[in-house]
């Protein structure tokens, strides 16, 4: 009796063997292949963020974040592959899940701005920008923020849900950006000769650049002046450099060659020029 429940068992077991072995042998080729291609994808990943501008501080964390996740991911295809009943954990995640989210609502959305940065790019560390009105140059992109910094060396730490959400203008996009000055000249004066005077001017200065050409052309009329608008071209990082460059050596050459300018005190009547 006891060598049949022996023999018995014996058989039981080889039959769970002989179902369970080849689960357990797929279960252990995939589980062994699977941590590798996830070690290799999540070093694809932390190489892809850093060429995109990520904090060196946080591509650690982020990396090991994929790592994790990727590989949790992993072990329950495999328990699923196997057999076992995940449902119960997967439904205890969910919940937790569900929870954390509520409670960490706001960050999260700025964590998944900061992913869509990454991944499409608008800008990149070192682009001047403008988001929301406020204007400055990348100096690092973090998950939930990007850090910019101004002209006036002020540090602006804005969260990547509000630049997702506004419209972001990239001025380092094309190489170059268009200058928008302006100057003034009176009605008497010949407007192709004032015109000629300021190109002559933005041409000697090195940083404006010849492809495009600079442009000068009459914007508006006032009750004193006619408004010129003189509009140069620019690599981004010379912008400022330029703007007073140009405003300096436009008001030389205006003393220079007798330009004259009216005053806002009293009306004159005066005749129009070219």
């Amino acid at each position: 009796m006891n060598t049949d429940k022996l023999a018995g068992y014996l058989n039981l077991l080889s039959e769970m063997a002989i179902a369970f072995l080849p689960k357990l042998a797929l279960a252990l080729l995939l589980l062994f292949f699977g941590f590798k291609i996830v070690d290799r994808l999540a070093r694809l990943a932390g190489r892809a963020m850093e060429r995109a501008g990520l904090s060196s501080n946080l591509l650690p964390f982020v990396r090991s974040l994929v790592n994790v996740s990727l590989k949790v991911l992993l072990l329950f295809s495999i328990a699923g592959i196997v057999g076992v009943d995940v449902t119960s954990f997967v439904a205890v995640l969910a919940a937790a899940g569900f929870a954390v989210g509520l409670a960490l609502q706001g960050s999260l959305s700025n964590f998944a701005a900061g992913i869509i940065i990454l991944l499409f790019r608008p800008y990149k560390v070192e682009d001047w920008i403008e988001v929301d009105g406020k204007f400055g140059q990348v100096e690092e992109i973090q998950i939930f923020n990007t850090i910019m910094v101004t002209p006036g060396r002020k540090t602006l730490i804005i969260p990547n849900g509000q630049v997702v959400d506004n419209i972001v203008t990239n001025y380092s996009k094309k190489g170059f950006i268009r200058m928008e000055l302006n100057v003034t000249m009176p009605y008497s004066e010949s407007f192709p000769k004032v015109r000629e005077i300021i190109l002559e001017e933005l041409l000697a200065i090195p940083k404006v650049l010849r492809d495009p050409a600079p442009e000068v052309g009459i914007e508006a009329y006032d009750s004193h002046n006619v408004l010129l608008a003189v509009r140069p071209y620019v690599v981004p990082d010379d912008f400022w450099e330029v703007t007073f460059e140009a405003y300096e050596r436009i008001k030389a050459a205006f003393n220079r060659k007798g330009i004259k300018v009216a005053y806002s005190e009293g009306v004159e009547m005066g005749t129009i020029g070219e």
